[in-house]
């Protein structure tokens, strides 16, 4: 699985893939394709994957970033929302036996039947996702409110939002968010990304953030 990285996440790539296939961007979808590889880099190296390890990418888009997990982990598991994506995804990543993309809304796919059909044979998994704003908390709840055999999960999202999410108490952008999110995990800021290096281009900052899930909640709640 230790294969070189191939740098397809450029601006003349993703171009090139788009026009092939006729599509085009539906803002109802926050579909944003990142176009820098080493940003991309940065949330594969944060995702630590290995032979042992599944990797579970929600919105993989053209499979820029999907092509980078197959090449590093023992499992990989694509939810894409849209259908018009879907043959290019099968395009994209048909030389990898290590694959399976799955048409569907990652709120209402079954994740326990998914995980036991494609990471069985896997110590653990990772979520990699990049979430347009107004589904990132469902999405992030659901993955950790399911207690899904995860070690991490790393997302691209938009950064006041990440922001929240890492605050310490006592800071003016800790609230009930950090309070959900930390109950589950540890939230880790990689990096800030900016608008330039997606097509196109959102109107906001992003930031990728990683969640490492504990292994213990650090208080005990009576109802969770």
């Amino acid at each position: 699985m230790d294969k070189p990285l191939i740098d397809i996440a450029t601006p003349s790539r993703t171009k090139e893939i788009v026009r092939k296939h006729g599509f085009s961007f539906k803002k109802s979808l926050g579909q944003n394709f990142l176009v820098d590889m080493n940003i991309m880099r940065r949330i594969v190296d944060a995702a630590e994957p290995d032979s042992v390890t599944g990797a579970l990418e929600i919105g993989p888009g053209i499979g820029a970033l999907t092509e980078q997990l197959v090449q590093q982990s023992g499992q990989v598991a694509a939810v894409e929302i849209d259908q018009r994506l879907i043959p290019i995804l099968g395009e994209v990543l048909e030389p990898y036996p290590n694959v399976r993309v799955v048409h569907g809304d990652v709120l209402k796919v079954d994740l326990g039947e998914l995980f036991r059909d494609q990471f069985q044979a896997m110590d653990k998994v990772s979520v990699v996702a990049n979430l347009p704003y107004y589904v990132t908390t469902p999405i992030l709840m659901r993955l950790l409110e399911e207690r899904l055999p995860v070690k991490n999960i790393v997302v691209m999202i938009q950064k006041e939002v990440a922001e929240r999410i890492a605050a310490q108490p006592g800071s003016k952008d800790y609230g009930s968010l950090s309070v959900a999110i930390q109950y589950f995990s540890e939230p880790q800021l990689v990096c800030i990304v900016p608008p330039s290096v997606f097509i196109p281009q959102p109107n906001v900052e992003s930031a990728v953030i990683k969640l490492r899930i504990r292994e213990q909640p650090p208080v005990e709640a009576r109802d969770e």
